[in-house]
């Protein structure tokens, strides 16, 4: 185990400087000129050019990404052009947010996900179920978001559809505000919360109970078949009781594996997500750098997102392991 964490980490960090180098090498392709943003559209020639000097912008790209590596490695990643704030703060003080959103958005999916593949493993009619997934998995993540919007908060009312909580000021040692608002002594916060919560929530888990529930349902079609099921049968449990004991866990190797790239589409769809219902999340935090060419925070959110992604991999093969001995790290 301890070799198989040191093989990853040193895999982590070439992905993430080959990724950086990617997106760092975009400053020099497209239109926008850092310089001329940071100055300001009416700036003159020669304040745009002592800006370019002083951010270094006219030497190579290579001497630009080897500054920009070594600023890295002290935990800087520069300056916002939107902001003109150091990138690090910003994403500090937006990615308690997108991590509240994800998270909870990935346990909803698996939740969903194991009702699906639940209902078409123990119920023979199951063609309802199977046509419920082939719709829900045909919408397109920001049609899905508003139609949830258009619903269930404008037409029916039920949930809001914008931010994170009505209550202003309010903030807690975590940045997830269900859980600072039990900390807090505050169960309405945390009720409020949940109420911000659910909409953008279920429009990122949609996609995830879909291709995850397919998945499951596939890897239990093989495992239903096998001989230690029908002992387990002639035993006299239940299939509910067959499936949850001896199908799951035998299965679980490839909807892990699904689980671990939906974390991927996860990060792009937050994109669209938070943007519809107004989440102040890395996401929109994003989006609003890109509208603006903000180079430096689009980088910034490039490496959390890989970052976390390879992290979750790599807890992804771990629990890959566990579930089924053969597989070796």
């Amino acid at each position: 185990m301890v070799f198989y964490l040191m093989r990853r980490g040193l895999s982590l960090v070439a992905v993430l400087l080959v990724m950086s180098f990617i997106v760092f090498c975009l400053q020099s392709v497209i239109p926008a000129d850092p310089a001329r943003a940071i100055a300001g559209p009416t700036a003159p020639k020669a304040t745009v050019e002592a800006v370019r000097q002083k951010l270094g912008l006219d030497d190579p790209i290579l001497v630009q990404y080897g500054r920009f590596v070594s600023r890295l490695a002290q935990g800087d990643l520069g300056t916002s052009v939107r902001t003109r704030q150091p990138v690090t703060a910003d994403v500090l003080r937006y990615l308690p947010a997108s991590l509240e959103l994800g998270i909870t958005a990935m346990i909803l999916g698996l939740v969903l996900a194991g009702g699906f593949a639940l209902l078409q493993s123990t119920h023979r009619r199951s063609g309802t179920v199977r046509l419920l997934m082939l719709g829900l998995g045909s919408v397109p993540i920001f049609l899905s978001a508003l139609l949830l919007a258009y619903l269930v908060w404008f037409r029916l009312g039920w949930l809001p559809a914008a931010g994170r909580l009505d209550a202003r000021g309010f903030s807690g040692p975590t940045g997830f505000n269900v859980i600072d608002g039990l900390l807090a002594g505050r169960p309405e916060i945390s009720l409020d919360a949940l109420r911000h919560l659910i909409l953008p929530a279920l429009a990122l888990a949609l996609p995830i109970a879909v291709a995850v529930g397919r998945t499951v349902t596939s890897a239990l079609q093989d495992v239903m078949r096998q001989p230690y099921i029908r002992t387990a049968r002639g035993a006299g449990l239940s299939e509910t009781a067959v499936v949850l004991r001896h199908g799951l866990r035998n299965a679980a190797s490839a909807p892990l594996a699904m689980a671990g790239l939906q974390v991927a589409l996860l990060f792009g769809n937050l994109l669209v997500v938070e943007r519809v219902f107004a989440w102040p999340g890395l996401g929109l935090y994003a989006e609003q750098a890109f509208a603006l060419s903000d180079l430096p925070a689009v980088l910034g959110v490039s490496i959390v997102f890989g970052t976390l992604y390879i992290l979750v991999s790599i807890g992804v093969e771990i629990a890959q392991s566990l579930a089924d001995r053969r597989i070796v790290l």
